[in-house]
């Protein structure tokens, strides 16, 4: 195994106060590897989204720490948060967020500006499909291809980890198979460190690693000994 590329030790978070008071995650501990695809799975309620949020700084943490390429994450405010999702960071989620004023190429366009080292845009566009709609605004587009769009987005910063929350929850099968297809291309061809959260229990058949939470704490984390392709799975 490759050194720990991302580090999560003793995470503790919770939510509310008094009679609404719930902890969502009671001690995780896990690490990732650099390029690796794993995929954090887990029943409604179990922590997935929140342990998703708090690695990408969107949500505080109560206790513990998370290291990104040997930088700790936990604790940052303001600016230097800010400075850490833009440089280290590309978001998909299960809702594509696109502005829908813009085209397809505008929406691209927006986080080429924030980084200092995009990925060549023409060639994310042709790598993602969008190269024919790329002129459209996104109500000129199918889910698919607003999700694809979305996904060029995130990784037009060329991110060294994409964070991705239920990312073909609104897909119906086919697409939810050419998205993931992508992004197994995309992990091949960039290297990208991807997490990916999802209910779909098929995914993990074409990840490297399985991280399966249950209450707020890991219940299984290993590695997939036989991988298949993505365009090979079935029950999506």
């Amino acid at each position: 195994m490759s050194e720990s590329y991302l580090e999560v030790r003793d995470l503790h978070k919770s939510y509310g106060e008094g009679g609404s008071y719930a902890q969502v995650l009671k001690g995780v501990n896990m690490d990732v590897s650099k390029g690796e695809l794993c995929v954090i799975q887990g029943t409604s309620g179990s922590g997935k989204s929140t342990l998703l949020n708090c690695i990408g700084g969107l949500d505080d943490i109560d206790s513990g720490t998370v290291t990104v390429a040997g930088k700790h994450v936990d604790g940052l405010k303001g600016e230097k948060l800010s400075d850490y999702r833009r440089d280290n960071l590309g978001f998909i989620f299960q809702f594509y967020n696109l502005v829908p004023n813009l085209t397809v190429r505008e929406n691209i366009r927006i986080c080429e500006y924030l980084t200092k080292d995009p990925l060549d845009i023409d060639e994310l566009i042709k790598v993602l499909g969008l190269t024919e709609h790329q002129h459209k605004f996104p109500s000129q587009l199918s889910g698919g291809q607003q999700q694809r769009c979305a996904i060029a987005r995130a990784l037009v910063k060329n991110p060294k980890v994409l964070l991705c929350d239920e990312p073909t929850g609104a897909l119906d099968s086919k697409t939810s198979r050419d998205i993931l297809v992508l992004l197994e291309k995309i992990n091949r061809q960039y290297g990208t460190t991807m997490l990916i959260v999802t209910h779909n229990n098929s995914i993990k058949n074409m990840v490297d690693h399985i991280i399966y939470l249950k209450d707020g704490e890991i219940y299984k984390d290993y590695r997939n000994e036989q991988k298949i392709p993505a365009s090979e799975l079935e029950d999506l």
